[in-house]
């Protein structure tokens, strides 16, 4: 009888703290901006372009803790909530900070080959990180009001994204901290991405959607971890059931999606608009950045990412596990210990009543 007492009591706590959570910290709902017709860098347009974000967190009295949050490669907001990215007491916490996560062009949820009525499939016109952020950047300040943000995190294609809006909006925030991005590409890059390109176009071309995302499903997982977590997380008599749940975990992909998120990653190079100089480039950051890299990454080469942070004498982590590119996930304590020293330094974070 104590015991079910005691399992109630904490039921009734739970739910109290989930209401408290629900009027204080955000209520996480899907929210969406219409940005109308928007033009891309190479001429191009999305019609009837939206956006979609969920918002997390409370703006303090200065208005000095907001944070924007983009998604990594196909990723979702509602994915960084589940993955422990976003939350109370999550890697960016938003008992603290007032996070605004929003969904990257092209992953389904923001306007995508995918949903667009009037630009369906590979009709969708082909945008760039630097087109991703641009509609970022006119989300905060024509439909959300803000102007000033503390910071910019994000991890993998948000990483890229996070180094976009170092020289995009050199004077929009205070800090950045890309994770597991990289800057520029370099020729491993290209040749993974095109890699998987050639799977989804050659896989589709002769049977069908579905099956190309079937068929990219084992390699992008070589790609994603280590072999030696691979081999200490999979038994050999376990990998046919590892690649049909991995098989039917990418169904949910949509293969243009995917395609075209590839190709604006592909594309990355914040040095365009400074003639290749990496010299100019740093000398345009204004922000004050933390880069962090994963040692094993064998998705995205970090040498980009190291070498710019040289030049902008930034202060560097390194995320060194078996768990390769995700090690972002795998190592999330330290993560959370590297970012919150960094966010709350010069941050005047009100005291809890």
């Amino acid at each position: 009888m104590l015991l079910k007492k005691r399992r109630i009591q904490i039921i009734l706590v739970s739910a109290m703290l989930l209401l408290i959570w629900g009027a204080v910290w955000g209520d996480e709902n899907l929210r969406h901006a219409d940005l109308g017709d928007f033009q891309l860098e190479n001429g191009a347009v999305i019609k009837e372009c939206r956006l979609a974000y969920r918002i997390l967190g409370k703006v303090n009295p200065q208005k000095s803790n907001t944070i924007l949050i983009p998604t990594w490669l196909a990723g979702t907001s509602q994915e960084l909530i589940d993955l422990g990215i976003i939350g109370p007491g999550k890697v960016i916490d938003s008992s603290k900070y007032y996070i605004i996560a929003v969904d990257s062009l092209g992953n389904g949820v923001s306007s995508s080959p995918s949903n667009s009525a009037m630009q369906p499939d590979r009709a969708f016109p082909q945008f760039s990180i630097s087109d991703i952020v641009r509609a970022q950047h006119l989300l905060l300040t024509r439909h959300l009001n803000i102007h000033r943000l503390h910071a910019v995190i994000g991890m993998s294609l948000g990483g890229m994204q996070a180094f976009q809006w170092m020289v995009l909006y050199p004077d929009f925030m205070d800090k950045v901290i890309p994770i597991a991005g990289s800057p520029w590409m370099t020729s491993n890059d290209l040749l993974v991405w095109s890699a998987e390109l050639a799977v989804i176009e050659n896989v589709r071309s002769c049977q069908n959607g579905h099956s190309a995302m079937k068929a990219l499903a084992p390699m992008h997982a070589l790609l994603l971890w280590t072999p030696r977590f691979r081999v200490a997380a999979t038994r050999p008599a376990a990998v046919p059931e590892f690649l049909s749940n991995l098989e039917k975990s990418f169904l949910k992909y949509n293969p243009t999606d995917w395609a075209w998120q590839v190709k604006a990653i592909m594309n990355q190079d914040i040095l365009k608009k400074f003639d290749g100089s990496s010299e100019r480039a740093a000398k345009a950051v204004h922000a004050e950045a933390m880069i962090i890299s994963t040692t094993q990454d064998q998705i995205i080469y970090p040498e980009p990412a190291r070498t710019f942070a040289r030049l902008l004498k930034a202060e560097t982590a390194e995320l060194t596990g078996d768990c390769g590119h995700l090690a972002f996930l795998c190592e999330s304590d330290k993560l959370r210990e590297l970012v919150d020293g960094f966010l709350k330094r010069d941050l005047r974070i009100p005291a809890k009543q």
